[in-house]
Parts: C-alpha cells; sequence; structure tokens
C-alpha cells in the first residue's frame, strides 16, 4: 500500500460494478481513497447527490480506508484541498483512453503535483457505463450483474413505470396458441 491520499471522481449516476471494482482494487493500493462524486448544476441527473452519497457509502462500508464525498467545479482544487496526491481513473476502451488522457494533461498543467493512474476494469465489466445502465432501465431492461444489487434495487424503484410498461409490453408480445379441440369418434 502506498503512503498518501488518491481522489476516485465520477458522477457515479448511477455507481455500477465496473466502478465498485475500481473503488475496491483501488482501496488496496492506497493508503486512503476518497471517492468524489461530482456536483454539477447543468446536468440531470436520474439519482439525486444524496442518493448517490447514500448508496456508494452502503457499498464500500466495508473497506475502512474508502471515504465518499462531494465536489463541485475543478477537480484539481478539490484534490488539493483534501491534500490527495493521485486521481484514479478507469479506462475500459481506446475512447476512455484518449478522453482521459486530455483530462490527465490538463489536470497536470493546472497541478503539477497531483498524479494519474489509470486502471482497467475487471473484463466482465469492460463494457458496463452508468448511461449504459441508465438507458437500459429507463426502457425496463435488466440490469443485474451491471450493478450491485441495492443500486438494481433503488433503478427499480425509481423507474416503477418503465419496469411495469416493459412487463405489460411482454406479456402483449406472448401470443397464445389457441387449444384444439379433440374430434369425437
Amino acid at each position: 500500500m502506498n503512503k498518501g491520499i488518491a481522489i476516485y471522481p465520477g458522477s457515479f449516476d448511477p455507481p455500477t460494478n465496473g466502478h465498485l471494482d475500481l473503488i475496491q482494487r483501488g482501496s488496496k493500493i492506497f493508503e486512503e481513497l476518497v471517492v468524489a462524486i461530482l456536483r454539477n448544476t447543468e446536468k440531470s441527473p436520474m439519482f439525486s447527490l444524496a442518493e448517490r452519497l447514500e448508496m456508494l457509502r452502503e457499498l464500500t462500508a466495508d473497506l475502512k480506508n474508502v471515504r465518499i464525498d462531494t465536489f463541485g467545479g475543478l477537480m484539481v482544487e478539490y484534490a488539493k484541498s483534501i491534500d490527495a496526491m493521485c486521481v484514479l481513473r478507469g479506462i475500459r476502451a481506446i475512447s476512455d483512453y484518449e478522453y482521459e488522457l486530455q483530462m490527465a494533461l490538463m489536470n497536470r498543467k493546472l497541478e503539477p503535483t497531483l498524479e494519474t493512474v489509470f486502471m482497467m476494469p475487471a473484463d466482465k465489466y469492460s463494457y458496463v457505463s452508468s448511461r449504459l445502465v441508465r438507458e437500459v432501465a429507463q426502457v425496463g431492461g435488466p440490469v443485474k450483474g451491471l450493478v450491485p444489487d441495492v443500486v438494481d434495487q433503488k433503478l427499480r424503484e425509481k423507474l416503477d413505470p418503465a419496469y411495469k410498461l416493459h412487463m405489460q409490453t411482454e406479456k402483449k408480445n406472448v401470443t397464445e396458441v389457441p387449444k384444439r379441440r379433440k374430434r369425437k369418434a
């Protein structure tokens, strides 16, 4: 374990199994890992800041060196305010790398002492993103296995009408085959 504080910033809307994978692995590398939820007033998140805080606190309760917090504004300013030495970021694909490299270089320009560590998620989560989870859940599709059980339940509670609509549509799409009448001899 390296001495020092690392920050894992993101919107976590909703938290996925990919996020949890990086949090668990990051907690083994750093003395303290601060999962920092971005307060972005320009976006309309599915889950409120309080809901995301609650879910992440529940999901990381057994990780003693993980702290959940929120921040607004520049991430490098927040990182300095908590004496973080490193930013932890997940890379799923080449497209992530291009974006994350650009952000890491800008962060280095703004705060030269702040390092960035890129981690790849476990293979089984390499395609999972909060955006895809939201899109699937909003049309009533199953997200079990993509998100922790507590998040799956929160999604169902929040999107209950979509799940009901999906189930009604499924029932309507099932065509019943009429039973054949037995002929009398």
